[in-house]
C-alpha cells in the first residue's frame, strides 16, 4: 500500500467561480468522511489556533463529462471515498436540496462538474490517470 492521496477533479468548461465552489465542496466532503486524513490543527506565532486542514498530498485535475465519469466508475471500483458535484447544485442553497440533487440520478447519469477521491496513492492514480493537471 502506498500512501494516502487526495485528488480532485472538475469540468473543464466551468467558470473560475464554479471551479473554486465545486473545489470547496469537494475537498470538505473527503475530510467529514475519513478523520484520518486531517491533521492537526495549525497554530501561528502568537499563539492564535486555526482548523486542521487534510493532512494528504492533493492534485487537481480537469476534464469534459466522460473523463469525470470514467474517474468516477474507477474510483468506485477500486473501492475510494469519493465525493461528487452535480450541475444542479449550483442552483441550491441547502445541505437538503443538494443531497437531492445527487439522489435524483443514477451513478451513471448523474450530471457530473467534479469529484473528489482520497485513499491508496496508487489506486487514486489509476483513477484519475487519463485526466489533466488543472491547468496543464
Amino acid at each position: 500500500m502506498s500512501a494516502t492521496k487526495a485528488a480532485l477533479a472538475v469540468r473543464s468548461d466551468l467558470e473560475t467561480w464554479q471551479e473554486l465552489n465545486v473545489a470547496a465542496f469537494l475537498t470538505s466532503g473527503l475530510g467529514t468522511a475519513n478523520a484520518t486524513v486531517i491533521g492537526e490543527p495549525y497554530v501561528d506565532g502568537s499563539g492564535v489556533e486555526y482548523p486542521p486542514m487534510l493532512a494528504v498530498p492533493i492534485r487537481v485535475f480537469a476534464g469534459d463529462d466522460a473523463a469525470l465519469r470514467r474517474a468516477l466508475q474507477r474510483a468506485l471500483d477500486r473501492d475510494l471515498l469519493v465525493s461528487v458535484y452535480t450541475e444542479h447544485m449550483f442552483a441550491t442553497m441547502n445541505d437538503a436540496d443538494n443531497r437531492a440533487a445527487v439522489a435524483a440520478y443514477e451513478t451513471a447519469d448523474l450530471p457530473l462538474v467534479g469529484l473528489a477521491i482520497v485513499g491508496d496513492g496508487k489506486m487514486v492514480d489509476k483513477a484519475f490517470d487519463k485526466l489533466k493537471l488543472h491547468g496543464a
